[in-house]
């Protein structure tokens, strides 16, 4: 017992030594940190520099044929005969499907029948002209005899040879030729009018006869334009509606495929910004990594989504107006050499970048480092002002929110920060544009976003953030 006693003291003694060593070493590295801690915030930063900048607007769409045309049949019945289809190439004129001609054939000789029985219709009234002409003239021959009897009779009744009733009888005659001369005029003149009515009733019955002959014809479909069948939607034997009185079915599309455009939705904020011939970069999903060049061929003047009855005054809907981007063929020409004729299709998803301007060899800094501050003189008047001052006419407000806010960046020298009030430009993703005269030579901070947010000032205290790589490489 009195041979262990020791050995306990002795295992205490060491414990206790490590301990104090722990503790000493954590003591020691605390004050060490703590002398060797950097004052002031954090910050990393950069060059101000000279680049090229090109603001661009990004939208996304589909791909559509240039030029593609809907074919519909403008009458009614059973396609009896279908000649294409789908991938096919047609040439304009070629055709394409047959609709059972039978009831329109039939119309057509229905038609006709109406024709001729007009056309007869008008022989006959010329017939009874020619006739009431040949009474008129019998008439003015009986008229001429009965006026020379008349004459005659009245010299004789001078001279006492024929008594009054004689000379009445005369004159009641010639009264009654001369009537009948009238009424034969009168017939000339209805037998004429009849002609005409008849003959409007043959132009009539032919303009119908030309209509079902019309639309004969249309029961054969012929292609409008070359190209190619990128969508067939019958099949033989199928009934089709035609389109005289309503909304008929859509039998096929012809699409030029050699020449495809991209439609894309553009909000009303970058509307403005484009203009035709704008220069666009061109991303489709179904070729990753590659870009394709392409061109504004036309700017909707009018929102695609307000439009018709459905016109509201409600402001928080989005406005959208499309805009059709021509696809330049020489930047697929890789893809039609390799044997693919044609490399896009109606449909497929695209994403564009529209080049809008650019400012070359300008001076730019990172966005990050540009924010905003409500100027030092301006919040303190705006701090002894009433609560009256907030009462602005609604023309007002745009204005002063431009004035209400000055666009700085900060500049790190030394060991603090001072601030530049600047004037930007145009942007793209990275970099922004600075139209201020400022040195080249001057070390712009650039980040952390936290700091230039919220915690820099001028006069603020900073030390330079080094790279977690240089800090690891220091510790080894």
């Amino acid at each position: 017992m009195a041979n262990k006693r020791p050995k306990k003291k002795s295992r205490k003694k060491w414990i206790f030594l490590v301990l104090l060593i722990l503790i000493l070493g954590l003591a020691g590295m605390y004050f060490y940190k703590k002398m060797n801690k950097k004052e002031g915030v954090a910050i990393t930063t950069e060059k101000i520099e000279r680049r090229t900048i090109y603001e661009t607007v990004s939208a996304s769409g589909r791909i559509f044929p240039e030029k593609e045309v809907n074919i519909s049949s403008d009458v009614s019945g059973e396609v009896v005969e279908l000649f294409v289809m789908e991938g096919d190439s047609v040439v304009a004129g070629q055709l394409l499907a047959k609709i059972d001609p039978d009831a329109y054939i039939s119309a057509v000789e229905r038609g006709k029948a109406s024709v001729n029985g007009a056309k007869s219709q008008v022989a006959n009234s010329f017939s009874q002209i020619e006739a009431n002409k040949a009474q008129k003239e019998q008439i003015l021959a009986q008229l001429s005899n009965a006026n020379k009897i008349n004459d005659r009779n009245q010299s004789l009744h001078k001279d006492g040879v024929i008594s009054d009733v004689d000379l009445e009888a005369s004159e009641a005659n010639v009264a009654t030729l001369e009537a009948n001369l009238r009424s034969a005029e009168a017939s000339i003149r209805s037998a004429e009018k009849s002609t005409e009515g008849a003959e409007y009733n043959v132009k009539s019955t032919e303009a119908s006869l030309k209509e079902l002959q019309t639309n004969l014809n249309r029961t054969t479909i012929k292609a409008p334009v070359s190209g190619i069948i990128s969508s067939l939607s019958i099949e033989q034997g199928e009934r089709v509606v035609g389109t005289m009185q309503m909304a008929g079915t859509e039998m096929m599309r012809i699409a030029n495929l050699n020449s495809m455009e991209v439609q894309v939705d553009v909000s009303e904020n970058d509307i403005v910004k484009l203009t035709l011939e704008d220069s666009v970069d061109i991303e489709v999903d179904a070729y990753l990594d590659e870009i394709f060049k392409g061109e504004i061929s036309e700017i909707a003047n009018s929102a695609s989504n307000i439009g018709g009855s459905s016109v509201t005054l409600n402001t928080d809907q989005v406005t959208n107006f499309m805009v059709k981007i021509r696809i330049d063929p020489k930047s697929y020409n890789k893809y039609v050499k390799a044997g693919n004729s044609y490399p896009f299709r109606p449909g497929m998803s695209a994403s564009v970048e529209v080049y809008t301007n650019v400012a070359e060899d300008a001076i730019c800094v990172p966005i990050q480092s540009v924010t905003t501050e409500i100027p030092r003189e301006k919040d303190e008047k705006e701090k002894n002002e009433n609560d009256d001052r907030d009462i602005k006419i609604e023309s007002d407000k745009k204005e002063k929110k431009k004035l209400d806010f000055e666009e700085i960046i900060f500049i790190h020298i030394a060991d603090s920060v001072q601030t530049r009030t600047v004037k930007t430009g145009i942007q793209d993703d990275e970099y922004i544009q600075i139209l201020s005269d400022i040195d080249l030579d001057l070390d712009i901070i650039n980040g952390p976003y936290s700091a230039i947010s919220s915690k820099l000032e001028e006069g603020t205290k900073v030390f330079i953030k080094e790279d977690e790589d240089d800090e690891k490489g220091k510790k080894k």
